[in-house]
Order: structure tokens, then sequence, then C-alpha cells
């Protein structure tokens, strides 16, 4: 691949993002047709400017090398915006078709550079040597730390990516970069297929046990789709996971429950399991030419956890006491269910609708009570006063339109520090499912945070899938809606927190990284944002503080089935990448790990195997998903920090300590580091076993 195109001044994918805060992506203007020449003119430019850096006469410095990397790929950086937005938000057949040609190709660009020798020799120079910003070129001042740690973040991201293979060795490894990508596509491509097909089509003698407001919504979406007078239960989480809850339908349970559970796995054209076993097999023969035994040693060398080994201990010490709750949970369940004389075994189509009850009878919880409380708008205020109180930050709406949308559901708003009104960012919010739309909930940056040149706009974004409520009716959220807003808000408050000087710095290594998301759910249930924010949708009173006692009493509720729905994901995921390939049979491994496992009969996996696009639809999270559980053992540690703190959850020195280290400095600090400087000690599993009501070991 070489750098020839020269870029197109007519193609606004390419251009400079104008407007205000140092510019904004031109959403309301970008084409698709634009797409592929902006991404191929976009490559050239950033490999122009590689073979530039390559081929400086100066000896490499920190400066003309490293910093030079920074700054390059500013085109392609924007035009990676827009093909972002069309993937997550407003995927397409024709996007789709760009994306499954494209893909391949950006992953030959990223081998390009990654296995540029020249370029590898000056980073190794620099990495080796020390050499720092001399004015001669020659000296070597001393590096900051932060410095240093970026030397070593791009010298292991070439080196553990193919830039000291041999020839042949590299041209196999960038082959390989090449199909995963068009095989990780192909796998994306194929869920969102099976989910953009309802699970159910329902008639009006069929929603008994459902929820007012939930019938209003798949009213909607079967007008949407063109069948007025029906209902429709679509194939994503945030309409399947409410029917499951309260149903009273035992068949249409199951029917929603297999069609929703077999994404991906229906023996069709969107079928995935021969994809996944090709994604395994060749990400296992990649690390073998750069000599490591499998796929998740080489994946953990660089992260909190360090080996397999390690985050699988951790997995093993809470696996026995999740499934040890099931089978209480089960218990429970089922003595419901012949108490009715249902005359049924629990299924696990059952398991939601069987727990709501024991949850209602153990607790007086009714999911449906508490979700009165719950509205959207006031839960977005609710994390803005979050924000300002703990991080400084205050979001004012944009209204005036000056701030391109890429849909007429996101709206926008402006980051400002309380303290000092100076601009930090735009938030965008996009908060409703629709076509085309990835399911779940996630957080992105068009525009991340650096200051090496001069400080920049961060442009971050947060994206949910709640089931937009009939015109004029608030937009009610369930429990777990509510908490996963504030977990990816908590990614958005990472976003502008940042005050690193490079942008590579950002962020932070994947089983550390969500420590910042899932520590803010934890404020969801503070007094302040009960009292402000939890309020009744009709009435404008706050929730009732028996009715936050009983939450609260009922927080390891059901801890059995999370956990383990979870860590089957997460074991299953080291499993697929600790493993031989050969002859790898997707389905017979799955089947043989969960029965090796003690799977219990009545839960799945969270995500079963060809529909888990965390690991199979790109590199993210694959040999990572045990991330989310050592990120919530660091959580449950901090969550007690602020628990035994003088003014508790807003205390004001400990907010400071933990802005300043866990939020401000992204990876220009080794996380454990980090950790240890906001806690004073390293964390241990004690907090997490108590938060979700396990005996502590």
């Amino acid at each position: 691949m070489t750098g020839t195109a020269p870029p197109d001044p007519d193609n606004i994918l390419l251009t400079d993002w104008t407007g205000p805060f140092g510019g904004v992506p031109a959403f309301d203007r970008m084409e698709l047709d634009a797409l592929k020449p902006a991404l191929e003119s976009g490559m050239a430019n950033q490999l122009t400017e590689i073979e530039a850096i390559a081929s400086n006469p100066e000896p490499p410095t920190f400066d003309n090398t490293i910093v030079a990397l920074e700054r390059s790929g500013r085109a392609l950086s924007r035009v990676s915006a827009y093909y972002e937005v069309w993937s997550s938000n407003m995927s397409t057949p024709a996007f789709r078709a760009v994306q499954g040609d494209m893909a391949p190709r950006l992953a030959e660009f990223e081998s390009t550079i990654t296995q540029n020798s020249a370029l590898f020799a000056r980073i190794q120079a620099v990495h080796d040597t020390g050499r720092g910003l001399g004015s001669d070129h020659t000296s070597s001042a001393r590096l900051r730390p932060d410095q240093q740690r970026l030397v070593q973040v791009i010298y292991d991201r070439f080196a553990r990516n193919g830039a000291t293979l041999e020839p042949d060795e590299k041209r196999r490894y960038a082959a390989i970069e090449q199909r995963l990508a068009a095989l990780h596509t192909r796998f994306s491509n194929n869920v969102l297929a099976d989910e953009e097909s309802p699970a159910a089509f329902l008639d009006s003698d069929q929603i008994g046990g459902l929820h007012e407001a939930f019938v209003q919504a798949a009213a909607l979406a079967a007008t949407s789709r063109g069948r007025n007078g029906t209902y429709t239960i679509t194939n994503t989480r945030s309409s399947t996971d409410p029917f499951l809850t309260f149903s009273d339908d035992r068949s249409l349970r199951e029917q929603v429950w297999r069609a929703y559970y077999s994404r991906g796995d229906n023996g069709d054209e969107h079928d995935n399991n021969a994809i996944l076993a090709k994604i395994v097999g060749l990400r296992h023969e990649r690390v073998r030419l750069l000599g490591y035994d499998d796929y998740a040693t080489w994946r953990l060398e660089n992260r909190m956890a360090k080996t397999p080994r390690q985050a699988l201990d951790l997995m093993d010490a809470v696996w026995p006491a999740a499934l040890a709750r099931v089978k209480a949970e089960v218990t429970d369940m089922q003595a419901v269910a012949d108490a009715e004389g249902s005359g049924i075994t629990i299924a696990p189509w059952d398991y939601r609708y069987y727990a709501e009850k024991v949850r209602q009878a153990t607790y007086d919880l009714d999911s449906d009570e508490v979700k009165q409380y719950l509205q959207l708008d006031n839960l977005r205020d609710g994390m803005f006063f979050i924000a300002g109180a703990l991080f400084d930050l205050v979001f004012t709406p944009i209204t005036d339109g000056s701030v391109p949308v890429f849909h007429e559901d996101v709206s926008v708003w402006e980051v400002t520090r309380r303290t000092d009104g100076a601009h930090v960012g735009v938030w965008y919010l996009d908060p409703y499912a629709r076509p085309g739309k990835g399911s779940g909930a996630w957080a992105t940056s068009y525009r991340s945070h650096e200051a090496f040149d001069a400080p920049v706009s961060v442009l971050g974004s947060n994206n949910s899938n709640f089931i937009k409520a009939a015109p004029g009716e608030p937009t009610l959220v369930s429990w777990d809606d509510a908490t996963t807003l504030f977990h990816e808000f908590g990614h958005a408050l990472h976003y502008f927190s940042s005050t690193v000087d490079y942008p590579s710095l950002n962020g932070g290594v994947r089983d550390y990284i969500e420590l910042q998301s899932q520590l803010l759910e934890r404020w969801l249930l503070t007094d302040e944002v009960v009292g402000g924010y939890l309020v009744h949708h009709e009435t404008g009173e706050a929730m009732p503080p028996e009715l936050v006692a009983r939450i609260r009493n009922a927080s390891t509720f059901n801890q059995g089935f999370a956990t383990t729905e979870y860590l089957a994901c997460a074991l299953m995921d080291m499993r697929f990448h600790t493993t031989d390939p050969t002859r790898l049979d997707p389905p017979t491994f799955e089947r043989e790990v969960l029965a090796d496992l003690g799977m219990p009969d009545q839960i799945v996996m969270r995500h079963r195997s060809p529909q888990f696009s965390h690991i199979f639809s790109s590199e993210g999270y694959a040999a990572g998903y045990y991330g989310y559980m050592w990120a919530d053992v660091l959580t449950a540690d901090a969550a007690e920090a602020f628990a035994e703190a003088p003014d508790g959850f807003y205390d004001k020195d400990l907010a400071k300590k933990l802005v300043d280290n866990l939020f401000a400095v992204g990876n220009a600090v080794d996380p454990a580091e980090a950790y240890r400087k906001f806690r004073g000690r390293d964390a241990t599993i004690d907090a997490l076993m108590r938060d979700r009501g396990f005996p502590v070991p």
C-alpha cells in the first residue's frame, strides 16, 4: 500500500471540521458515497506522513519520531468518526457493503505502518536510548514520566504487532490481519441482521402481564414495520429482557428467548459458527508467529492481570459462590411456580419471570413500581449533578443547531469547568433504539483530549437503546437500564476529565478502564440523586425512603444469575483463546466447556458464542471479557473508600483523589500505581464478595 491519492478538498468527510469549539463533525452533511474515497485518501495521506518520519535524515528523537507519530493521521481520524457512526448508529446494507470492502484494507493499512522497518528502527532507538528533546538532535534531555510511558506504549504497539518479524512472517501476519478484519465485520453484521428480524409479533390477546409503557412502545415498533394493530418484540436486549420478565405467556417467552439467544446460530446465511472458528484459528496462528503459546498470553501481557492464570484465579474464586447462589435462586423460583400449580420445571425462559415474582414476594419490590421514578431526562440531569459535584463539570444544552447531529434523536451539550467556566468539550447523547443501530449501550469519542501542541475540545458520545415512549409520554427505564446509563456516562467523564498531553495516552488498559464506568453506577442510589432526580413521572415526588430501602435490601438479589451469566462468558472467552483451535467446532466446544464448568441448566451465557460481539466483532475485549470482573474488584474496593469517607460519596477530598488519580491521568500512569495512589494500597477481592452477598474467602 502506498500513499499516492491526494486529498479531495470537496469531500466533506475529509475537510477540517468547522464551526464552534475548534470544529465539530459535519454529521448533517455526511454522504455514504463519499466514505470510501475519503478513507482511501485519509490512509494515503497518513502513509505519506509516516514515510516522512521514517526517512527523516536527522537522528531519531522523541520529538521527530514519537511526537510526529502522534500528529499523523488527522484526516483519517476525522473520516473514522463518520465511519464509526455509520457502523454503530446508522448501519444500512449499503454501508455494510462499503464496510466489507474497506475493513481488510484498513487492516492492511495498519500493518503497513506497524511493519515499516525504518519507522520501527527509529522508535526502537528512542526507546532503547531514551533520546529526548535535544535541540541539536543528539543530546538526550530527560523525558518526563508520561513521555517515557508514551514511548513504551508506542514501542509495544509496534513490537507486539509484527514489527520484529522476518519479511516472510510479516507478510503472513499482515495477511492474517486483513482476513481477521473481514471476518470481524461479517460476524458483527450477521448479529445485526438477526437483530433486525423481530423476535415476535403479538396480538392484543398476547400481552398479558406486560406494562402499559412497554405495550405502547411495542405498538410503535409494530407500526414502524407496517404492522398496525399488533405489537413487536424486537430482537434486542432492551425489548426481550422486559418481555421475559413480565409476559405471562410461557410459550411466547420461550419463542422470544430462543430468537434472541439463537442470533448468529440458525444455520442460515447469517450463521457465525464457521466464522468464529476461523477467527480463533487465525488469532492463534498470528500470535504463534510472535512466539507466544496462545492468544490470551499475548493479549494479557500488558494488562493488569498480566497472565491468563491470574485472570482465571480471580474468576475461579468467584464461580463456586455464584453457582451456589443460583441453586438457591432456582429453589426459590421453583417453589413459587409449584405454589401456582404451573406444573413446570424452571427453564431459561422462566428465570427472569419467576425471579421477578420472588423479588416482589421477598423484598416487596416491583420492578414496574421502581420504573415510575426512572425517567430518562431526570436520570440524565442526575448524572449532570454528579459531574458538577465531583468532577467540576457543567453540561449546558446546545439548541441553536450550531453542532450538527446525525439523527433527530441526538442531542448535544457543551461541557465546561464549573470553577472557571473554561470550555472542555461537547457531549452527544443518542438514547433510543432504531433499525441499523447496534444493540446495547456504549460510549465513544470523536476527538480525545490532547495538549502537546494546544488543548483541544473533547467530543464524547453516549449511546443507548431505550425503547422510545409514545409521543407526549416520558421515557421510563428499568433499574438495570438506569445503572447502565450511569455506567456509560462514567466512560464519558473519563474522556472529559483527561489532562494527558498525548492522545495515545488517553483511555487505559482494557481490564482497568471499566473501573471508571462501574464506579459511577454507585452514585445512582445516593441520597442526593434519589431526592433530586428519582422522582415520580406523574406526581414529581421523590422516591420514598421505604422504596429506596427495599431497593438497597434487594441489591444482592439475583446476583447468582447475574454473576453466572457474565462469568460463563468470561470463562468461555478465556477457553477459546487458550485452547489449540485445530478442528474447533464452536457449538460442541461451547457445550463441553459449559458442562465442564457445571453451568446450571436454567441459565445461558449472557452472550452465546455465535453472538459474542465483544470478542468476535473486533479484538477490543478478546481474551479480555474477564476485565469487567477485574475492574469490579477495584470498583467495590473504591466504593468502600467513599462509604467510609467523612462526607461519604460526596467527600470533596476523596473526589479530588479520584479525579486526579483514576480519571485525569488516562494511561499516562501505570494503572496499578494509579490505584495505589488513590486508595493507599492494592485492592482485594473481599469488597467484591461482600458487594454481591457472597461469602468472603
